[in-house]
């Protein structure tokens, strides 16, 4: 139906930089809001950065200006650029869309399988 896909995670060592992707394809008739949730070891999930179809965005507090989150509507693919990174960023890092599928009229929410970014010495 619809799938995400999330890449450019990895190992990076404090004050490094990474960027992740996301890309979305299926039968996807129009995407509105995309966004970014992470989640530690023994925490809950929360919320990283979140962009909608016109291109507003929100972010979460811990990130101080260290995150920037982007989209490119015409490839359905959303981007979050992680600079200054700090060991508790470690975690799973999801990404979320709200979509409209083909021959549908609400929206749905998809998640993607979600890519590892370690912050280590």
């Amino acid at each position: 139906q619809v799938q995400l896909v999330e890449s450019g995670g990895g190992l990076v060592q404090p004050g490094g930089s990474l960027r992740l992707s996301c890309a979305a394809s299926g039968s996807i008739f129009r995407i509105n809001a995309m966004a970014w949730y992470r989640q530690a070891p023994g925490k809950q999930r929360e919320l990283v950065a979140v962009i909608t179809s016109g291109g507003s965005t929100n972010y979460a507090d811990f990130e101080k200006g260290r995150f920037t989150i982007s989209r490119d509507n015409a490839k359905n693919t959303v981007y979050l650029q992680m600079n200054s990174l700090k060991p508790e960023d470690t975690a799973v890092y999801y990404c979320n869309a709200d979509v409209v599928v083909r021959g549908f009229i609400s929206d749905f929410a998809f998640w993607g399988q979600g890519t590892q970014v370690t912050v280590s010495s």
